[in-house]
C-alpha cells in the first residue's frame, strides 16, 4: 500500500509540475539576473521575473511556448520541452535600442513620481473612501524548491582516510517533495471607518498546533497601505519611494509601460541613493497614466536576507481608483555576492558581501524560503461599517481555531496541493510525537523568567541575587498557571538572605473576573525589604534579568511587613491599571530617625490608596481570547501613579500623597540610528519619612580611586552619582540617548556608539526632619553625559560618564565614572 501511494504522489506531483514553469532570465554576456523582465504566453498568461531574474508561470493548461523580452534586449520565444520545468533564458543586449530608450534629455521618471505624490491623497483609498470592509484569505509556508537542491550523495574521506557519506541535501530534497517545513492559513475581515483600520481573524490553522502563536498572526510583514510616508517591510520601516521627501532619498528609471485591465501604466524603477553598505528600498512602481495612482508595487530589500513584497490593486471605474487586491511577501536568504542589472548595465543591484568572502558549497538550508500571500474578495465601499472595539488593531475570534474544512473550502482561493496537505499531516504528527506545543510554552515562560514545574511556574527572578545589606539572596518562588487554574491565581516565594541572617517572604491569592480585558482581584502579605526612596511604578512589572547590577552596592533598605488588596486590569483601551489598597508596617534597617509633630519616628505604619496606570495611545493592540497583547509598540506611552494615605490613628502615622508621572520616546531611524527619550518627575506632599521620598537611581560607589569605582552600568541610572548623596521631595529627571549603527573595528570587535546626557532638578522641603544620613539638594540640578560602547565583545562593552556643573566635585577624578556594560543579545 505504501508503494502505491508513493507512486501517487510522483503522479501528482508530476502533473502539477507540468502546469507550471519557473526559470530565471540573465544577461548572454554577463550573466547577471535581468529584474523585471516581461514573461508572456499566447494563452494570456504574464508575469515579471523578480529581483534576482527569477520567474514562475502557472497556467490552467499546458503551453506550447512563451515570450520573454526585456528593454535594450533582443526578445526571446522559448518552446516548451516535454518533462522539463525550468528554463534558463539568456537575452542579448540590442544596442541601438537601448540607446534610443534610455538616453532621453531628461528624465520621465521623476515627472511622473512628482505627479504621483501630488496626487497621493486622491489615489489613497484611506483618504478618498469614508468607509470600506473586505475579507482577506493569507497562507504562508516555509519551504524550499525541491527542483533547486541537488540530491547527489558526496563521499568525504576524513583525516583518517575513512570514507564519510553526505547525504543531508539528499534527504532535505525527499524531505521537502513530500511537505513544507512550516505552513499557517487565516481568514481575516478588515473593516475601515474614522480613519482606523481593523483586522478581525475569522479562522486560523496553524500546522502542528492546536492553538496558533498568537505573535506570528500579529506579526506585521508589510505595509497595509501604500500610499504610508513609511512603508514597512519585515517590520522595518523604510522611507516610501511616493513620500513628500523621496525625490530627495531615491532616483527613478522609467523601465516601460504596459497594461493592466485594460488601462495604461508606467513601470518606474527606484533605489536608494545612498552608495554604501547599508541598502535602503528598492523596486518597481506601475502608475497610472491617467490618474497617477498605484496599480501595482514590488517592494524590495536586500542584505543578510533578501527581503521583497508586492501588492497588487484592481481597479474600480466607479470610484476611479486602485483598491489593493493581493499581496505577496517573500523572504530568501541572501549572503551573496551576485549583481543585478537593469536596461543594459544603467542601473544595478550590489552585492551585498565583503571583499573577503569566498565562495561556499551551498547547503540545504541556503535554499529555503518564507513565502506569504493574501487575495482579498467580498469588497464592500462606502456602505455602513459596524466597527466594534475601535481601539484594537487586531482581534482574534474565539471561533478562529475551530473552523471545520467546510469553512476553509469556502474560502481558500486556490485549493491546497497534495504538499500542502500532506504538511499538516506530518507536522500534526511530529507535533504530537515530540509534544511541541509543551516545548514552546516552556521556551516562553524561559524568556519572561519563569520555568514551569506542572501546575506552578517557578520564578527565575527569586533563585539568586546579590546586594550589599543582605549578602547573597537565595530563594525559591513561583506563581500557579493555567493548568492549576484558569480562574484562580495563587503566588510565593521565600528568600534568605547570608547577610542579614533573615528570612523575607510572600504568599497572595487572586480571581480572573473577565478573560479578555485580563481582570484580576486579590490580596496578598509580603514580608520582605526594598531600596529607600526607589522609585516603584506598580504597573511596570519587573522584567526577567540574568543580572541586574546596581543593588551590589546598595547598602540603605527598608523592612515593609504589607497587607495589601488589588485590581488590575486592561478594560481602558490602549492602558492597563493596577488599583490598590495597602496598610505596611515600615522599619529603616539603617540608623534614621523621622522627626514630625514633635515625636521621632524610628518604625511607622502606612494605609495607602494607590492607582497605578500606563496609556501607549499610538500602539497597535491584538486582542486574543485569553487577553490583549501589544503587538506594535509605539511612542510615546506615558505612565502616571498616585499614591494618597486614606486613614489616621494605628494603621497610619502620617498625611502624605505622592504623584508619580513618567514617558517615553522611541525613533528609530532608517539608518539604523535610535534616539530615545525619558522624562520622568515625582511630588511628595504632607509628611513622608525619607524611606519613600526620591534619590533619582545612583550607582556610584564612593571609593578613592576611579578604578576602584568600576561597576557594571545600570539602564537609566546616574553613573556618576553617589548613593543616599542627593535626596528629594519634587524631582524632575531628563535623558536622551542617541545610538548610532554598530562599527566593525575588528572582525570580532564591533561596537555600538551611544552618547548619553542625563539631567536632574530637585528639591526637598523640610529637610531638617530627617537625622541619620548626610546628604545634599538636588536646587541647582545635576548634569552628567557620557559615551557607551556596548557589545564591544560578546555582548561586554565599556561606558564612561563624567559630572559637570553646580554639583561638581573638585578633584577632576571624581567626576569621572568608568563602568562595565553587558547587553544579552538572545537572538529573538
Amino acid at each position: 500500500m505504501k508503494y502505491l501511494f508513493g507512486i501517487l504522489l510522483l503522479f501528482s506531483l508530476s502533473l502539477q509540475a507540468q502546469f507550471q514553469l519557473s526559470g530565471i532570465v540573465k544577461d548572454a554576456n554577463t550573466t547577471l539576473p535581468l529584474a523585471f523582465a516581461t514573461i508572456s504566453s499566447a494563452g494570456g498568461a504574464y508575469t515579471l521575473s523578480d529581483v534576482d531574474g527569477k520567474f514562475t508561470i502557472n497556467t490552467l493548461a499546458p503551453i506550447r511556448e512563451f515570450t520573454i523580452s526585456y528593454i535594450g534586449y533582443d526578445k526571446k520565444i522559448t518552446t516548451v520541452e516535454n518533462g522539463k520545468s525550468f528554463y534558463l533564458i539568456a537575452l542579448q543586449q540590442n544596442t541601438n535600442n537601448l540607446q534610443e530608450v534610455l538616453i532621453p534629455r531628461e528624465n520621465p521618471a521623476v515627472a511622473i513620481i512628482r505627479k504621483a505624490i501630488a496626487l497621493k491623497e486622491q489615489n489613497d483609498p484611506q483618504k478618498r473612501i469614508s468607509a470600506f470592509e473586505f475579507k482577506c484569505y493569507n497562507s504562508l509556508v516555509i519551504t524550499a524548491n525541491p527542483d533547486s537542491i541537488s540530491a547527489k550523495i558526496d563521499t568525504l574521506i576524513t583525516p583518517k582516510k575513512s570514507i564519510k557519506i553526505d547525504s543531508s541535501n539528499y534527504k532535505f530534497k525527499k524531505m521537502i517533495q513530500n511537505q513544507h517545513l512550516f505552513q499557517t492559513e487565516k481568514v481575516s475581515l478588515y473593516q475601515y471607518k474614522n480613519n482606523h483600520l481593523k483586522e478581525t481573524i475569522l479562522g486560523s490553522k496553524m500546522a502542528g498546533l492546536k492553538q496558533p502563536i498568537y505573535e506570528i498572526l500579529g506579526f506585521k510583514l508589510q505595509s497595509f497601505s501604500i500610499y504610508d510616508s513609511n512603508y514597512e517591510l519585515f517590520e522595518t520601516k523604510y522611507n516610501s519611494p511616493i513620500a513628500k521627501d523621496a525625490l530627495k532619498e531615491y532616483k527613478y528609471q522609467l523601465l516601460d509601460s504596459t497594461e493592466i485591465e485594460g488601462r495604461n501604466v508606467y513601470l518606474i524603477h527606484f533605489k536608494n541613493k545612498k552608495k554604501n553598505k547599508v541598502k535602503g528600498l528598492e523596486g518597481v512602481l506601475y502608475i497610472d497614466q491617467n490618474t497617477f495612482g498605484i496599480a501595482k508595487a514590488i517592494m524590495r530589500i536586500k542584505g543578510v536576507l533578501d527581503i521583497s513584497g508586492t501588492h497588487d490593486f484592481n481597479f474600480l471605474p466607479q470610484e476611479n481608483i486602485w483598491f489593493p487586491s493581493k499581496k505577496s511577501f517573500k523572504i530568501v536568504k541572501g549572503n551573496n555576492d551576485d549583481k543585478l542589472q537593469l536596461l543594459g548595465g544603467t542601473v544595478q543591484f550590489e552585492g551585498d558581501t565583503e571583499k573577503d568572502f569566498k565562495p561556499r558549497k551551498k547547503g540545504a538550508s541556503d535554499f529555503i524560503y518564507l513565502f506569504s500571500k493574501s487575495a482579498n474578495f467580498e469588497i464592500q465601499l462606502n456602505q455602513p461599517v459596524e466597527l466594534k472595539k475601535g481601539a484594537i488593531a487586531l482581534e482574534i475570534s474565539k471561533e478562529a481555531t475551530d473552523r471545520n474544512d467546510e469553512f476553509w473550502n469556502t474560502y481558500r482561493k486556490d485549493s491546497l496541493d497534495i504538499r500542502s496537505k500532506r504538511t499538516y499531516t506530518v507536522l500534526d504528527s511530529i507535533s504530537i510525537k515530540n509534544n511541541f506545543e509543551r516545548k514552546l510554552t516552556i521556551g516562553r515562560r524561559l524568556i519572561n523568567g519563569f520555568i514551569p514545574a506542572g501546575p506552578i511556574d517557578l520564578d527565575l527572578r527569586k533563585f539568586f541575587s546579590f546586594n550589599n545589606y543582605e549578602g547573597f539572596r537565595i530563594g525559591l518562588g513561583g506563581t500557579t498557571n493555567d493548568r492549576f487554574s484558569k480562574t484562580i491565581r495563587m503566588e510565593t516565594y521565600t528568600a534568605y538572605g547570608t547577610k542579614d541572617g533573615t528570612f523575607k517572604y510572600n504568599i497572595g491569592i487572586g480571581t480572573r473576573l473577565s478573560e479578555p480585558t485580563n481582570s484580576w482581584i486579590g490580596i496578598a502579605y509580603t514580608d520582605d525589604v526594598r531600596e529607600i526612596a526607589s522609585t516603584v511604578y506598580a504597573i511596570e512589572k519587573r522584567g526577567f534579568k540574568i543580572y541586574d547590577p546596581r543593588p551590589f552596592n546598595i547598602s540603605t533598605f527598608y523592612n515593609y511587613k504589607n497587607w495589601r488588596a488589588y485590581f488590575e486590569t486592561k478594560l481602558i483601551p490602549k492602558t492597563e491599571s493596577i488599583w490598590e489598597v495597602a496598610t505596611a508596617k515600615v522599619e529603616p534597617k539603617f540608623g534614621y530617625s523621622y522627626l514630625v509633630n514633635g515625636k521621632s519616628y524610628t518604625n511607622y505604619n502606612m494605609t495607602t490608596a494607590m492607582v497605578s496606570l500606563k496609556w501607549s495611545p499610538f500602539s497597535d493592540y491584538m486582542q486574543t481570547p485569553t487577553g490583549r497583547v501589544e503587538v506594535e509598540k509605539r511612542f510615546p506611552n506615558f505612565t502616571f501613579q498616585l499614591t494618597k494615605s486614606i486613614t489616621n490613628g494605628e494603621l497610619n502615622d502620617f498625611s502624605f500623597g505622592k504623584i508619580d508621572l513618567k514617558t517615553e520616546y522611541e525613533k528609530k531611524q532608517l539608518n539604523g540610528q535610535k534616539t530615545s527619550i525619558l522624562v520622568q518627575g515625582g511630588y511628595a506632599f504632607g509628611d513622608l519619612p525619607l524611606t519613600h521620598l526620591y534619590s533619582i537611581s545612583p550607582n556610584n560607589i564612593t571609593k578613592e580611586t576611579i578604578m576602584q569605582r568600576i561597576t557594571i552600568a545600570g539602564k537609566n541610572s546616574f553613573e556618576t552619582m553617589f548613593y543616599n548623596e542627593f535626596f528629594s521631595s519634587e524631582y524632575l529627571y531628563f535623558q536622551i540617548k542617541h545610538g548610532f549603527q554598530r562599527i566593525t573595528l575588528f572582525k570580532k570587535v564591533k561596537p555600538s556608539f551611544v552618547f548619553v546626557t542625563r539631567i536632574a532638578w530637585g528639591n526637598l522641603h523640610h529637610a531638617e526632619r530627617h537625622k541619620g544620613l548626610e546628604f545634599k539638594t538636588l536646587n541647582q540640578g545635576y548634569f552628567e553625559s557620557g559615551v557607551e560602547l556596548n557589545q564591544i565583545y560578546k555582548g561586554l562593552g565599556l561606558v564612561g560618564f563624567y559630572r559637570y556643573g553646580p554639583n561638581g566635585l573638585l578633584k577632576l577624578e571624581d567626576n569621572i565614572a568608568i563602568k562595565l556594560s553587558y547587553i544579552l543579545d538572545l537572538g529573538f
